[in-house]
C-alpha cells in the first residue's frame, strides 16, 4: 500500500460504496509473512488491507486514492488499522508490521489507537508492533517527527523505513530516524540475480544498514534465483509472492521454498570452513538466562555472581529489550544506600536499553566490527544473539577476542604465502563439497603456459611477480563477473582454481576478459628481443635449444551438476585431462564442457 497514488475517477457510485465500507467496516485484512531467508524462520507479519472483492474499491491502492479525494484518509487509516489489529491473532508469536504514513503519527487520534489500554483490550504488546513508514508524504519537519517516534519507541514499538532506496526513503530517513528495520524496495529486488548494478546497490544498503545495526529486509522476491541471490547477498529476511502470498489466516512456509533455502545453505557449508564470512555468531553463542523487566536487582545480581556471568538479556516476550552488566547492578549497590535502594527495584531503571543485538547468522567478523564500533562506556559488553525475533543467548566479548586470535592463525596456515589464497587444504574441503551440492556449479581451473622456462631465463622474482598478477587478475574479475558468489584458491605454483555458482551465461564472457587482460599485462615482463619475435629461448626437457611462446594462460572449465564425480580425486583428473586439451591451443586460451562431456576425454 505504498507509493504514489494513482486518481481515480470519482462517481456518485463509488463515493457512495466507499461510505458504506466505512460505515459497515467491510475491509478485507491479508497478512504476508517477513521471514528470515537463510533458514526459514518467521518474523513477523505485513498487515495488507482489501477493499470488498470483486468491486473497483478492493484494490487497496484504489481505496487510498478515494479516501483521499475525499478527504477521509484518516477515517480509512483507521479503519485498517484498527482491523489489521483485531485479526493479528499470531502477535504473541510474531511481529505486526503496520504500514503508517509519516503525517499521521502526530494525530492524537492516531495515539489514543495505540495506548496500553486498547493493545490490551486486543492482547496485544507493544514490543510486537513495528509502524512501517511508507513513503506517501515526506517528512518536513524531523525534530518534531523524531521526538513523536521516541514517544512510540520508548513504550517498546519498532519501526521500519519502507521501500528504501527509493521515493522519499533515502539517507536522510535512515540517519534521522534511525529504524530497527529497512525494507529493500521491490524495484531492486526485481531480477536482482541477473542484474549486477542492482546487486551492487542492495551490498551498500546492507553495509550501511549492518554499520548501524539494522535488520534488512527484501520485499517483492518473486522467483527462487531472486531469493538465492539475496542470501548471496546477506540480506536477512525477505517477503514477497514466491515465499507466500498474502492470506487471511496466517500458514506454514511452503516446503519448496524451505528446500530452496536449505539448497543454499549446503552451498553455504560448502565454504564455511574456510571463509570468515560463514563463521556464525551462533557458534559462540552461551545459554544464559534472560530475565524479565520487573525482574529486582538483587536477584540478578545473585544469578550472575553465582553463574560467574558478566550480564545478562532484558526480555519482554522473549523478545530483547536490554541488558544489564552485573559491573552496574554493582555500581549502583555501591553508593550511598544503594543496595537498599535497588535491591529489591527492577532492573529496568539501571539497563542499558540500547544493547548490541544481532541474528543467529551474522557472521562473527560483522559482529566483532559491530562490537568495536561501540563506545569506551559500553565496548566490552556482552552481545546479544536472536533466532528470528527471539532471543537465543548471548555471547562474550572475551570469546569473541579468543575467535579472532585463533581464526587468524589457523586461517593463516592455510593461505597460499606468496598469494595470500586458500591452498591445497581448504580447496579440498570445498571440492568434496560440490560434489554434495545438487545444483548447476562452475569450476575453472587457471594455469600458465611455458612459465618454467620464463623462470629459467628471468629469474623467480620476475616469476613469483606473474604468480602474483594472475591471481590479482583473476581475483578481481570473477567478483566483477561472480560477484558474492566465487572462491579463488591457489593450488601452487602457477595453477588456481575458481569455483562460483553465478550466472553460466556470464562465463564465456569472463574467460576472453581474463585472457585480454592477462596478455595486456604480461607484456611488460618480456624484454623488447623476445617481444620482438614472439617467443623466448630456453632449454626443452632434453637439454636442447629450443623456441617457447610468450607465457600464457590456459582456462579449462566444467559447467553443471557435479554429483555425478564419484570422489574429488575423479573431478581432479577431469580437470587436469581437460586442462590438458586446452593447452593444446596455442597462446592464451580457454576450454568449457558440461560434466557429461568431460568423461569422453
Amino acid at each position: 500500500m505504498t507509493g504514489i497514488l494513482e486518481p481515480i475517477h470519482l462517481s456518485d457510485d463509488i463515493e457512495e460504496a466507499f461510505n458504506t465500507i466505512l460505515e459497515n467496516e467491510t475491509i478485507r485484512t491479508v497478512f504476508q509473512p517477513i521471514i528470515n531467508i537463510k533458514n526459514g524462520d518467521i518474523l513477523g507479519y505485513e498487515a495488507l488491507s482489501r477493499g470488498p472483492e470483486n468491486s473497483i474499491l478492493a484494490s487497496p491502492t484504489n481505496l487510498l486514492s478515494v479516501a483521499e479525494a475525499l478527504n477521509k484518509t484518516w477515517e480509512l487509516e483507521q479503519l485498517l488499522r484498527t482491523k489489521a489489529l483485531e485479526h493479528a491473532n499470531f502477535s504473541d508469536r510474531y511481529l505486526l508490521f503496520l504500514n503508517i504514513d509519516p503525517n499521521i503519527i502526530y494525530d492524537n487520534t492516531f495515539k489514543e489507537g495505540f495506548t496500553h489500554e486498547f493493545l490490551n483490550h486486543m492482547a496485544i504488546e507493544p514490543s510486537s508492533i513495528v509502524f512501517e513508514l511508507t513513503e506517501r508524504s515526506a517528512i518536513k519537519d524531523y525534530n518534531a517527527f523524531k521526538s513523536m517516534l521516541k514517544h512510540y519507541t520508548e513504550q517498546g514499538y519498532s519501526i521500519a523505513i519502507d521501500d528504501a532506496g527509493s521515493g522519499y526513503s533515502g539517507l536522510k530517513s535512515l540517519y534521522e530516524i534511525y529504524p530497527e528495520y529497512l525494507k529493500i524496495d521491490m524495484d531492486f529486488v526485481r531480477h536482482i540475480n541477473t542484474d549486477v548494478f542492482k546487486q551492487s546497490i542492495v551490498k551498500n544498503l546492507l553495509e550501511m544498514a549492518q554499520s548501524a545495526n539494522i535488520k534488512t529486509i527484501a520485499e517483492g522476491i518473486e522467483t527462487a534465483d531472486e531469493l538465492r541471490t539475496l542470501i548471496r547477498l546477506g540480506v536477512e529476511y525477505g517477503q514477497g509472492y514466491f515465499i507466500q502470498k498474502p492470506c487471511a489466516a496466517i500458514a506454514p512456509i511452503r516446503q519448496d521454498v524451505l528446500h530452496v533455502l536449505e539448497k543454499e545453505r549446503a552451498l553455504i557449508e560448502q565454504v564455511q570452513n574456510y571463509s570468515h564470512d560463514y563463521h556464525y555468531i551462533h557458534h559462540l553463542l552461551e545459554n544464559v538466562k534472560s530475565f524479565a523487566p520487573e525482574e529486582k536487582c538483587l536477584n540478578i545480581y545473585n544469578y550472575l555472581n553465582e553463574n560467574n556471568l558478566a550480564g545478562s538479556c532484558i526480555c519482554q516476550n522473549n523478545f530483547p529489550i536490554g541488558i544489564v552488566q552485573l559491573r552496574e547492578i554493582n555500581a549502583v549497590f555501591a553508593k550511598q544506600y544503594g543496595h537498599s535502594v535497588y535491591s529489591h527495584r527492577p532492573v529496568s531503571l539501571i539497563m542499558d536499553c540500547a544493547p548490541l543485538i544481532v541474528d543467529y547468522f551474522t557472521p562473527i567478523h560483522t559482529v566483532a566490527e559491530k562490537a568495536m564500533a561501540r563506545n569506551n562506556q559500553t565496548l566490552y559488553d556482552d552481545i546479544i544473539v536472536c533466532k528470528g525475533s527471539s532471543y537465543a543467548g548471548m555471547v562474550t566479548m572475551k570469546k569473541l577476542l579468543e575467535y579472532a586470535i585463533n581464526y587468524e592463525k589457523n586461517y593463516a596456515k592455510e593461505l597460499n604465502p606468496l598469494t595470500s589464497l586458500p591452498g591445497n587444504v581448504i580447496i579440498n574441503r570445498v571440492m568434496q563439497g560440490l560434489l554434495k551440492t545438487d545444483r548447476e556449479t562452475i569450476i575453472i581451473y587457471a594455469d600458465l603456459d611455458n612459465f618454467k622456462v620464463y623462470n629459467d631465463i628471468y629469474g623467480f622474482d620476475k616469476g613469483d611477480k606473474i604468480i602474483k598478477l594472475t591471481a590479482e587478475i583473476l581475483y578481481n574479475l570473477s567478483n566483477k563477473y561472480f560477484p558474492n558468489t566465487t572462491f579463488l584458491g591457489h593450488i601452487g605454483g602457477d595453477d588456481f582454481i575458481m569455483v562460483s555458482n553465478g550466472n553460466p551465461e556470464q562465463l564465456e564472457v569472463f574467460c576472453k576478459k581474463v585472457i585480454q587482460v592477462f596478455d595486456e599485462c604480461i607484456a611488460p615482463f618480456f624484454n623488447d628481443i623476445d617481444k620482438a619475435n614472439g617467443y623466448i629461448m630456453g632449454l626443452d626437457r632434453d637439454g636442447k635449444p629450443s623456441r617457447f611462446n610468450l607465457t600464457s594462460i590456459t582456462l579449462a572449465g566444467i559447467v553443471g551438476n557435479l554429483k555425478i564425480y564419484d570422489d574429488v580425486e575423479n573431478l581432479s583428473s577431469t580437470l587436469a585431462k581437460l586442462k590438458k586439451e586446452a593447452k593444446k591451443i596455442p597462446h592464451s586460451s580457454f576450454l568449457l564442457q558440461a560434466p557429461e562431456n568431460c568423461r569422453a576425454i
